[in-house]
């Protein structure tokens, strides 16, 4: 007669084997869905038995290192990318020590600071015209082949100075030997290049790394002065000169040792200049016009710091502007961007406008330099976030195969506008006031916003108007 069954779990059957205790559950099997009733053996392990490793799958899930909620350390979690970044900033710093170290060498060997300004302002004319035709060839045979050769001979060309100003050479060397410095390719965009290439699928990782090689730039303007002054002063005039030019070709060597991180060569095409590209112009102009409220505010804050007797402070408070534009660079790239660059520009250039006019405002409330100084912190700030917009825009703009050739464009737009704002704000320095000449860069800020919104509007009105409905033909 058969016995009614039960529910309950018969009870397991023990036995011993060798080194365990090992319990047999021989309970019935009531279907896959429930698998605590399958007919199963469960071996107890000994103390005495060691541990099997666990497998992958059971391995605990470890957040990978490129899954890090810091921007900027997935971007430093691609292969070669701190690699490069390192021989890049070696080799930038001198980009802020060459100008200083020749005029104190020049100056105290000649005595003449006008002899000194011209042979600089050879050089960044001088640069101006090479810059373009070395990023052309960076882009036709490759970071490698070109800018390590390159660098070389500018090195040559700034030995030559040395040698002429310690040997007394006729002026006119000087201004020949500076100009073959002009070969110098622009390290800044040879990093924006590379970052191109390693992020052309990922905005956002992109948007950081122009934010991090603008902060960059701050930094390395911010210390290369600071060390070309204190080497020339402590050592010898031509020490500035010298340390320059080993950090320069060290870095560069190790820049151009990592190949795998490098863009390859573009084919010769018949793709036109990046001064052509629809949108390139008007943004060169906006560059322009920023270049002109850097140089501007360096003069104009000197000439002011000297008005109030402390022109040996003077450094130490452009140093705040560029600190502020440094911290501002990093933070607006850790930020995930809003809406298209396009849409951002105009906005930043408006932020610009509006903290450029704080300086112009302390000096003329106060005549302090003390209440300066907070407010050209303030107007540094505008600045990274600005210059940050303009490169990815540029890099966007510029044609395929030209990306060196688009960013030394817009190096040297921003050249050529340091130039004029200097120009410009030492006139109205000497000739107006010090404090009138802090209009000169809060002008400048508003041209530049002045050139976007302009170019905007005429996007928009070059638009084809949509197409109107027939009267009687609305929707049913």
């Amino acid at each position: 007669m058969p016995q009614p069954t039960s529910d309950r779990a018969a009870p397991p059957l023990l036995t011993v084997t060798q080194d365990a205790l090992v319990a047999a559950d021989f309970t019935p099997r009531r279907g896959p869905a429930d698998p605590s009733r399958e007919p199963h053996r469960r071996r107890i392990r000994d103390s005495r038995e060691p541990r099997r490793p666990l497998s992958a799958a059971h391995k605990p899930h470890r957040r990978p290192a490129s899954a890090s909620r810091n921007p900027y350390r997935r971007l430093f979690a691609l292969p070669g990318a701190l690699a490069f970044t390192v021989g890049n900033l070696i080799a930038r710093l001198p980009a802020g020590m060459f100008g200083v170290s020749a005029v104190i060498m020049i100056a105290g060997s000649r005595g003449s600071y006008a002899l000194a300004g011209a042979v600089t302002a050879t050089g960044l004319a001088a640069t101006a015209v090479v810059a373009p035709w070395i990023a052309r060839l960076v882009d036709r045979h490759g970071q490698a082949r070109t800018a390590l050769p390159a660098t070389a001979f500018a090195l040559l060309g700034g030995l030559a100075l040395v040698l002429c100003v310690h040997y007394d050479a006729p002026d006119w060397t000087l201004f020949a030997a500076y100009a073959a410095t002009a070969t110098t390719p622009n390290i800044g965009g040879l990093s924006r290049a590379r970052w191109a290439h390693l992020l052309r699928t990922d905005p956002a990782a992109l948007h950081t790394a122009n934010a991090f090689e603008q902060a960059a730039d701050e930094l390395c303007f911010m210390l290369g002065p600071v060390l070309a002054a204190f080497l020339c002063g402590t050592l010898f005039p031509e020490a500035g000169s010298l340390t320059g030019g080993v950090l320069l070709i060290t870095g560069m060597a190790l820049f151009a040792a990592q190949r795998a991180t490098e863009p390859p060569p573009s084919q010769p095409t018949r793709t036109r200049s990046p001064l052509r590209a629809p949108g390139m112009l008007p943004l060169l102009l906006g560059l322009c016009a920023t270049g002109a409220i850097f140089g501007s505010m360096e003069v104009v804050t000197i000439a002011f710091a000297d008005a109030q007797g402390h022109k040996s402070t003077a450094g130490l408070v452009l140093a705040l502007q560029a600190a502020g534009s440094f911290a501002a660079g990093l933070l607006y790239g850790a930020l995930k961007p809003s809406g298209p660059a396009e849409r951002r520009y105009p906005w930043c250039l408006a932020a610009m406008a509006g903290l450029m006019s704080l300086p112009l405002l302390a000096a003329r409330a106060t005549g302090s330099l003390t209440a300066l100084a907070p407010a050209l912190l303030l107007a540094g700030m505008a600045t990274a976030p600005t210059m940050v917009t303009a490169m990815t825009l540029v890099q966007r703009r510029t044609p395929e195969g030209r990306l060196n050739e688009g960013m030394t464009l817009a190096v040297t737009g921003l050249m050529a506008g340091v130039a004029c704002g200097s120009a410009t704000g030492g006139w109205a320095a000497e000739h107006l006031s010090p404090t009138t000449g802090f209009t000169v860069p809060a002008g400048a800020a508003v041209l530049a916003l002045l050139i976007a919104t302009a170019h905007r509007f005429a996007v928009r009105a070059a638009r084809p108007a949509p197409p109107r409905r027939p009267a009687g033909h609305g929707p049913l």
